[in-house]
């Protein structure tokens, strides 16, 4: 019995909004083709490409791919059922990059997440030979819009191209907005890739691309034509095989959230200033306190309510994955752990800690407090117990954000169920300003209701991650 297609789609239909693109579409690729997507646009070329890919819903039908053991995987189907992929090269027709990675942070990236070893050599003259080496440092904000094509077109290819067993490699669009030695080098890297067995789709009107292909897909009105193409270019000299090591995409994902956002720190400062604001307004009227006449829960509240502000507000991640179709990039690359990731390397994990130290250093200095020295030591208790709050606050937002009319959805009022464990945490701070910290695991003690209100966190980020993208 034969290996299984490098990648299949069977009997899939597949909707846009009310319309119905892809109706019992079935197409296999092969080791060694090269396959063209062609048709008027809006046909459903770009939606096959994503298709393939497992980034876009399916009404009926299943997409499988051959993992790197031979056995079929199957990516997605129409019962919910999403796995992830095996290395893959992708390229969306809107790069999928963000403006504030590097070039070579990108294509590093790329690599890393399909497995194959980053040599900074090899990286180099892979550059030179795309005409970026001289960019290798710069964000790619800065970069002119071919440019930018062509590091995506790259990334695409460059897995592919390293790969010691064939990987699918799927391109949208991949010659627009590049010049003419940029087409010919996407011409001759497209056939080099195809001798070393690998398999390419393309979705394309270009006429240079599509002479290269060795099947030619025309979708018209859902369904779809094949007839063999020429395959008439040469190939091109393409980087040697490199060593693979088993990718964790999940954790690539989790390292490039953290590296964007320590070279551009807006949601540090974006989340901090709100919250100053609250503290500013907390200490106008703290002064009117009396701790020992049962303020203790008011004091707790407007002590932790900058922390609280900086875990409920909207997280950079989501603009940056919106960029440029990043987060589709991302989704495809790791698959259904991409929502998880996203969640937790978003939230705000470095302001709530000393945020509530600062407020409560400023505030509790208007007020007499018994216990002063007693909530220094154990006020990081509630604070880190914020920290999942933040998780939680940050997967509903990512949840609204996959919605297809995200802007229109009432992101604040799901963010009112986190209002619950924001409280639990406020009377757990009420309870050792009132009479210091207790080790006791009764109900109504401060670590239990600590734990209660991460326990809601918890739950509340378990729902937004696993429903599903439809």
């Amino acid at each position: 019995m034969g290996l299984p297609p490098l990648a299949e789609a069977s009997e899939l239909v597949v909707h846009r909004g009310t319309k119905r693109v892809l109706e019992s579409v079935s197409l296999s690729i092969q080791e060694g083709q090269i396959v063209a997507l062609v048709g008027k646009n809006g046909s459903g070329k770009t939606t096959l490409i994503e298709a393939f890919a497992g980034i876009i819903p399916l009404r009926k039908g299943s997409i499988f791919w051959r993992g790197r053991d031979g056995e079929s995987v199957t990516v997605r189907d129409f019962e919910g059922r999403r796995n992830h992929p095996p290395p893959m090269g992708l390229t969306l027709q809107k790069d999928g990059m963000c403006g504030d990675e590097t070039v070579i942070e990108r294509f590093s990236s790329a690599l890393e997440v399909a497995g194959s070893e980053f040599h900074y050599k090899q990286a180099s003259e892979t550059l030179e030979q795309w005409g970026l080496s001289n960019f290798s440092g710069d964000r790619i904000a800065h970069l002119s819009g071919g440019l930018s094509r062509r590091l995506s077109l790259l990334c695409g290819l460059a897995p592919a191209a390293l790969s010691d067993l064939p990987l699918v490699t799927l391109l949208d669009e991949p010659s627009e907005g590049l010049d003419e030695a940029a087409k010919e080098l996407l011409k001759g890297w497209l056939r080099a890739l195809a001798m070393r067995g690998h398999g390419i789709v393309i979705a394309t009107h270009d006429k240079e691309v599509i002479d290269c292909a060795d099947r030619i897909v025309t979708i018209s009105d859902g369904n779809i034509t094949e007839k063999p193409g020429d395959a008439n270019s040469a190939p091109s000299q393409i980087p040697a095989i490199s060593d693979f090591h088993e990718p964790n995409p999940t954790l690539s994902l989790v390292k490039w959230a953290l590296r964007t956002e320590y070279r551009n720190p807006i949601d540090t400062v974006g989340k901090a200033t709100p919250a100053i604001v609250a503290l500013l307004l907390a200490y106008a009227l703290v002064g009117e306190l009396d701790v020992n006449s049962h303020d203790s829960r008011l004091l707790a509240a407007l002590v932790l309510a900058p922390s609280f502000i900086t875990a409920v507000a909207s997280p950079a991640i989501i603009g940056r994955l919106s960029e440029s179709d990043c987060g589709r990039w991302w989704n495809a690359v790791v698959g259904p752990m991409a929502r998880p990731a996203y969640s937790i390397s978003g939230a705000s994990m470095v302001l709530p800690i000393p945020l509530a130290y600062l407020s409560w250093a400023v505030l509790a200095g208007s007020v007499e407090v018994e216990t002063y020295s007693e909530v220094l030591v154990w006020l990081w208790l509630p604070a880190l117990a914020m920290l999942d709050l933040a998780v939680a606050a940050t997967s509903l937002h990512l949840l609204v954000s996959d919605l297809s009319r995200s802007s229109a959805a009432p992101a604040p009022l799901l963010l009112l169920v986190l209002v619950w464990p924001f409280l639990e945490l406020t009377e757990a701070l009420a309870m050792i300003i009132d009479g210091g910290m207790s080790f006791s695991l009764s109900i109504h003690e401060p670590i239990m209701t600590c734990l209660i209100a991460s326990i809601i966190s918890a739950l509340v980020w378990l729902a937004a991650v696993l429903i599903p993208d439809y």
